[in-house]
C-alpha cells in the first residue's frame, strides 16, 4: 500500500529526499472517492515522474452548502487499494486543520474565467479551490501535476492561477474518461438512483447532437435550445447552463471560429453533473 502522510513537514522531508536524488514529483490532486478518472491521472504522472503523489482532501471551502460538504464520499480506505497497483508513492491526506491552520486569512482569485459558467452557479467555488491547488502545489513542491479536462473550466482556471503566479509547476490536461454509455466518470455518479443513471448519458448524447449540429452549420442558438430541451426530455430535472465557448478564455462564442467547447450541467435526482466537449 502506498505510504499515507497526513503531517506537512513530513511530506516535505520526503520530497526533498526525492529531489536531491534527481526524482521528478508528480501530483494528482482529489478530494477521494476515486475511479477511473483518477487513476487514469495517476497513469499519466507515473509516465511522466519518477514519484508520484496523490492528494486526498475534501476541500470546504469550495463547497457552497453544508449540506453538500457532509454528503460527499469519504473512502480512503478504498481509495488506497484502488493506487497500490499503480505504484504512487504517497498518499497526502493532511487534517482540515493543516490545510487551514487558525488564523488562516488568505484567500486566492482568479478573475475573468472563473466568472461564468460555474463561477455564476457556485459562487466562490472558484477561489476555495485555486486557494487549496496553490497550497498543495507549495506543500508538495511538485514539478508537474494532472487534472482531469471533465472539469474543463478548472483546468483553464489553474492554467492561469500558474501562469499569473509564476509557479514552477507544469500543468497537464488528462482526456475525460466515460463509461460505456457516454457518462463523464465523476465521484457524483455513485449518488445517482438507478433511474437516474439510467437517464443520465442524455447529457452528453445531447451535447454530442449539438456539436455535430453546429458543425453542419446549425445557428449556435438554436442547437444550444435544441440540446437543453433534450437533455430535459430525458428527464433530467434542471439545465443549468449548456454552452459554446472559446476554449482558453471561455467567451462565448457565435460561430467556429478557433478553438472551442461546449460546457454544461444539469442537476439529476438530487445530482449535479458537469461535462464538457470540444467542437
Amino acid at each position: 500500500m502506498p505510504q499515507i502522510v497526513r503531517d506537512v513537514s513530513q511530506l516535505r522531508a520526503i520530497v526533498a529526499g526525492w529531489k536531491a536524488g534527481g526524482d521528478a514529483v508528480g501530483v494528482v490532486p482529489t478530494m477521494g472517492a476515486l475511479h477511473e478518472g483518477h487513476l487514469s491521472l495517476v497513469r499519466a504522472a507515473k509516465i511522466d515522474c519518477a514519484r508520484v503523489i496523490v492528494t486526498i482532501f475534501v476541500n470546504p471551502k469550495q463547497f457552497n452548502a453544508a449540506e453538500d460538504l457532509q454528503k460527499y464520499p469519504r473512502t480512503e480506505e478504498a481509495d488506497a487499494a484502488l493506487l497500490a497497483p499503480l505504484g504512487v508513492d504517497v498518499i497526502f491526506a493532511p487534517p482540515a486543520e493543516a490545510v487551514y491552520p487558525p488564523g488562516f486569512a488568505t484567500t486566492i482569485s482568479v478573475t475573468g474565467i472563473s466568472g461564468p459558467l460555474e463561477g455564476a452557479h457556485r459562487p466562490g467555488h472558484f477561489d476555495g479551490m485555486v486557494t487549496v491547488v496553490a497550497k498543495l502545489f507549495g506543500m508538495t513542491a511538485a514539478d508537474r501535476a494532472y487534472f482531469g479536462q471533465k472539469d474543463w473550466q478548472q483546468l483553464q482556471v489553474v492554467q492561469r492561477l500558474v501562469a499569473d503566479l509564476n509557479l514552477a509547476v507544469k500543468i497537464t490536461g488528462c482526456e475525460t474518461i466515460r463509461e460505456a454509455d457516454g457518462l463523464a466518470m465523476s465521484s457524483r455518479n455513485g449518488q445517482l438512483s438507478a433511474k437516474a443513471r439510467a437517464c443520465a448519458p442524455a447529457l452528453h448524447t445531447a451535447m454530442q447532437r449539438a456539436g455535430a449540429a453546429i458543425r453542419g452549420g446549425a445557428p449556435v442558438p438554436i442547437a444550444m435550445r435544441a440540446a437543453r430541451a433534450e437533455v430535459l426530455a430525458a428527464g433530467f430535472d434542471e439545465v443549468e447552463y449548456i454552452e459554446l465557448r472559446s476554449a482558453v478564455m471561455l467567451e462565448r462564442v457565435s460561430r467556429l471560429d478557433g478553438p472551442v467547447r461546449m460546457l454544461a450541467a444539469a442537476m439529476i435526482g438530487g445530482v449535479r453533473l458537469i461535462d464538457n466537449i470540444a467542437v
